[in-house]
């Protein structure tokens, strides 16, 4: 598990964004943890998830020319990671989209920086892939490029086949997925025992990993 990997699981873990019990999943799985990227609801969290993102995105080497956030989370997720990269010197336009178009004012499904060039899609999990879908139907309609995705967790589950749904995002668009951490930093986090709470539930998430990981 790289640094950035492990700082990230135990802020998540701090923040309650990450959650220990038993949550159904969209695929009507009884999955051991629960990631829940609007816990992180306030300023200072936002921001320092920002660097995280920024942070990954930089370490990359993608080559994007700007940030695309589809509705909902990836909004926040963009605008927020925008920032984080302006700081850091790396300052790109960023937009997003609607859920239904508007038919009065600016009008259309896209806010922000008309889509062009080399663009990033930021989210937060990808789970069926129906927001990558979406996103990168968007971007190519437009005469853009969709170039990667960047996410915060890769829960490294299989989808509706035997691939992970990061796998077929690989597989369908041949973007890459680069995530802040995955399922099995999750996992040498909780083999590391540095909260004794936590360690009632390293088995249980193992054997998820086994039951329905890639």
């Amino acid at each position: 598990m790289s640094d950035t990997s492990q700082d990230f699981i135990r802020f998540c873990v701090d923040a309650d964004v990450i959650r220990f019990g038993e949550f159904k999943t969209k695929a009507g799985r009884l999955s051991p943890y629960f990631f829940n990227a609007g816990s992180f609801d306030h300023g200072a969290a936002l921001g320092r998830l920002a660097e995280f993102y920024a942070k990954t995105i930089l370490e990359s080497g993608l080559a994007f020319d700007m940030l695309f956030g589809p509705a909902y989370k990836g909004i926040v997720l963009a605008a927020a990671t925008a920032v984080e990269l302006a700081r850091l010197g790396r300052d790109v336009p960023f937009a997003y989209n609607r859920k239904e178009a508007k038919d009065h004012g600016e009008g259309g499904v896209i806010v922000g920086r008309p889509l062009t060039g080399r663009v990033l899609i930021i989210d937060d999990v990808i789970s069926a892939g129906t927001s990558v879908r979406e996103s990168v139907s968007l971007i190519r309609s437009a005469g853009a490029i969709p170039i990667g995705v960047s996410i915060a967790l890769d829960r490294m589950e299989k989808g509706v086949g035997e691939l992970s749904a990061v796998q077929e995002v690989n597989r369908d668009y041949a973007i890459p997925v680069v995530s802040i951490a995955s399922l099995a930093d999750l996992l040498q986090f909780l083999d590391a025992g540095r909260d004794a709470g936590l360690l009632q539930f390293r088995n249980k998430v193992a054997d998820y990993r086994r039951a329905y990981g890639v």
